[in-house]
């Protein structure tokens, strides 16, 4: 896609203006780095780095019957959440194959907000509207352009933000968020985040993405925060073994091989991709993600096959060297009777077969 198509989040001017590398992302154009991938990366494990995220989408689905399509479109289990509590889930086909996957907010009785992938924001849209058509007193809107979304992660997180903000961010508990202002922003602070990390995604006005942004530079600097960008994100989310759509699951895959069974309301009495889901419980998968560590000097990237006995019996989903766990790891899909821990495998690396065995996720935890 030429640059000139590409869409830009409210903080794309001030990204060049700090020199950030941009590149095209989802049909957006984004940063990918401001110092460098391996700075950004150890900021965020042992400060705090800064994301914009604002190429998310969101769309809101509301009235009095908008839980029963919740509960019929998503893979989770709504019922267990209350007003202000979010939840990673899915939306499935009939398959049991993933759509996208998301996090579910939960902002009264009867309003949900999904925050989804950016590049299919118009194929779920569609996807919740077609699903929609008989499902009773239900709105869905695609909120997206009322939204920026800015990340702050790592361990310093809370220190840097509470100064900007009255709500007592301690308070709230992971997988949760509250509304307030930050900087003098109306914002919602919701405790989740993409990299492993302790932190907070910042729901904004668009309008109001450059001041929140450089307010949180300002009362950063002496802790150490850095402005991050998507290199850093992958190779964060990588260490965490957080699944990327369009990568590591997509409408080929289904929730049970990706290894996110626990995403799945098996209790619930009814949702898409329900029968196909059970199904594959009951008799197995025939290949499973796991992680993989390079025993042998390089790296197996995506699209690598990976082998066994001469013969491809896998493919590399996401792989690199990562700066915290400082080993060559990869996610890769295998066959499900040879995904035991320590299984060795050959990664073809255009044409080098480099050994790896199987090992357990997530590669990194905080």
């Amino acid at each position: 896609m030429p640059d000139s198509q590409l869409l830009k989040t409210p903080l794309c001017d001030r990204h060049v203006s700090m020199g950030a590398k941009m590149v095209p992302f989802g049909g957006w154009q984004m940063p990918l780095e401001y110092s460098g991938i391996t700075e950004e990366h150890l900021a965020v494990r042992h400060t705090a780095g800064l994301f914009d995220v604002s190429h998310m989408g969101e769309i809101e689905i509301a009235g009095s019957d908008s839980f029963d399509l919740v509960q019929r479109l998503l893979t989770n289990d709504a019922r267990r959440l209350e007003v202000g509590q979010a939840q990673y889930s899915a939306l499935a086909t009939a398959e049991g194959t993933v759509v996208d996957d998301l996090l579910l907010y939960r902002l009264g009785d009867d309003h949900f907000k999904l925050v989804v992938n950016a590049a299919n924001v118009g194929a779920d849209f569609s996807w919740i509207q077609e699903l929609a058509t008989d499902a009773g007193d239900v709105f869905v809107v695609n909120t997206s352009s009322r939204y920026a979304l800015i990340a702050v992660q790592g361990p310093l997180a809370l220190e840097i933000v509470q100064p900007l903000t009255e709500v007592e961010l301690a308070s709230v508990r992971y997988y949760r968020f509250a509304t307030g202002e930050v900087a003098g922003v109306r914002a919602t602070l919701s405790r989740t985040g993409y990299t492993g990390e302790d932190g907070f995604e910042i729901f904004v006005p668009p309008s109001a993405a450059v001041r929140l942004w450089d307010a949180l530079l300002t009362a950063g600097k002496s802790a150490g925060l850095k402005p991050c960008g998507l290199g850093a994100r992958d190779t964060l989310r990588l260490e965490a073994a957080m699944r990327l759509y369009g990568q590591d699951i997509d409408r080929t895959t289904t929730l049970l091989e990706a290894g996110l069974g626990w995403i799945v309301g098996w209790e619930k009495q009814s949702f898409i991709g329900q029968q196909a889901l059970v199904q594959q419980r009951e008799v197995g998968v025939a290949r499973k993600l796991v992680g993989l560590e390079m025993v042998e000097r390089g790296i197996a990237r995506h699209g690598y096959p990976v082998v066994s006995g001469g013969d491809q019996v896998g493919v590399v989903t996401s792989g690199t060297r990562t700066p915290s766990v400082k080993k060559s790891i990869s996610l890769a899909y295998v066959p499900s009777d040879r995904s035991a821990l320590g299984t060795e495998y050959s990664v073809d690396a255009r044409g080098r077969l480099l050994r790896a065995k199987v090992v357990s996720l997530p590669f990194y935890k905080r």
